[in-house]
């Protein structure tokens, strides 16, 4: 239906960087938008019940007997950039711990939204954007309270991941439960764009596909 990795890269021509994660699904949409025919639906934040419980998906996009379904994730480093004549502020989210969980479970809630589909063939992307290169470099030595789910170059995720041994409450409050992937995940990095020269200014982008 659509090539995400060529709409990214067309993106980035346009919005090397975004304000927010709902600037970049918004942006993300309307790029797609030019993608597809007129008769393919586009609908932003849809409600699906998991679990008993009701999520919303960040983008859903439907023509004729398929659909793809979008994850995103926008973290970032403070970094000030000017672009197109536009100021970025961009704040410094940290927390690389908590963000690695929360893409993972986004792979796990685009598995599960898949293998409920009964009449729609239905293609799921977890993206990530960041420029906090914390996401895509390996870590240091000795073993980290994450490593389950660390999102560096050449990972591949898959089976049961759950926090290590020392894992504070405060830490993984409402993220104490293990996450079990059905799929095998390699994990390669792409650069998005370079729109500054500071430390910071070089921002990747992360497209797990889930079928």
């Amino acid at each position: 239906m659509v090539d995400v990795s060529a709409v990214l890269g067309a993106l980035a021509e346009r919005r090397p960087l975004f304000h927010s994660e709902a600037d970049f699904q918004h942006a993300l949409a309307w790029e797609i938008h030019h993608c597809l025919p007129e008769a393919a639906a586009i609908r932003l934040e849809r409600p699906q019940m998991m679990s008993g419980e009701r999520r919303y998906l960040d983008l859903w996009i439907a023509h004729e007997d398929a659909a793809l379904a979008i994850e995103l994730t926008y973290k970032t480093c403070a970094i000030y950039v000017i672009s197109e004549g536009e100021n970025f502020n961009l704040l410094d989210q940290s927390a690389q711990d908590t963000g690695r969980y929360d893409f993972v479970q986004d792979i796990q809630r685009l598995e599960r939204t898949i293998s409920v589909q009964t009449d729609t063939r239905v293609t799921g992307w977890a993206i990530m954007l960041t420029n906090d290169s914390a996401y895509w470099q390996p870590p240091g030595d000795g073993p980290t309270i994450d490593a389950d789910f660390r999102l560096h170059e050449g990972c591949t995720l898959q089976g049961t991941l759950r926090w290590r041994a020392g894992a504070s409450a405060g830490t993984i409050s409402g993220r104490e439960e293990p996450l079990e992937l059905n799929g095998v995940y390699p994990l390669a990095w792409q650069d998005y764009s370079h729109p500054s020269s500071k430390t910071h200014g070089l921002f990747r982008y992360l497209a797990v596909r889930v079928d």
